[in-house]
C-alpha cells in the first residue's frame, strides 16, 4: 500500500532538485522516499539543520571588514556614543 504526500514548493526549488534528481537517475518521488527512509534510519533529520548562516546585515558587515570599510574609535567613549546614536 502506498500514500500520497502534497507538498508545496517553490517552482524554481523543484526545478533544480528535479535536475539533480535526473543527473543521480531518481524522480522527485524516488528522492523524497530516499529521504523519508533516511529520516526512520537515523531517527531525526539525516543531516545538521542550523541557522549558522549569517543574516543580510551580518554579510554586509563582513564585506565591509573584507575591504577595510571599518568603523574606528580613539577612545572607548567614542565608540559608546556611537553604538548608543
Amino acid at each position: 500500500m502506498s500514500s500520497t504526500i502534497t507538498v508545496r514548493v517553490e517552482d524554481k526549488v523543484k526545478k533544480e532538485s528535479s535536475d539533480i534528481f535526473k543527473e543521480v537517475g531518481m524522480d522527485m518521488s524516488t528522492a523524497i522516499n530516499v529521504f523519508l527512509k533516511q529520516v526512520i534510519r537515523s531517527n531525526g533529520i539525516p543531516f545538521p539543520v542550523s541557522a549558522d548562516v549569517p543574516n543580510a546585515t551580518t554579510l554586509e558587515a563582513i564585506r565591509d571588514a573584507e575591504k577595510g570599510k571599518m568603523a574606528s574609535f580613539s577612545s572607548i567613549d567614542e565608540l559608546m556614543e556611537d553604538l548608543n546614536d
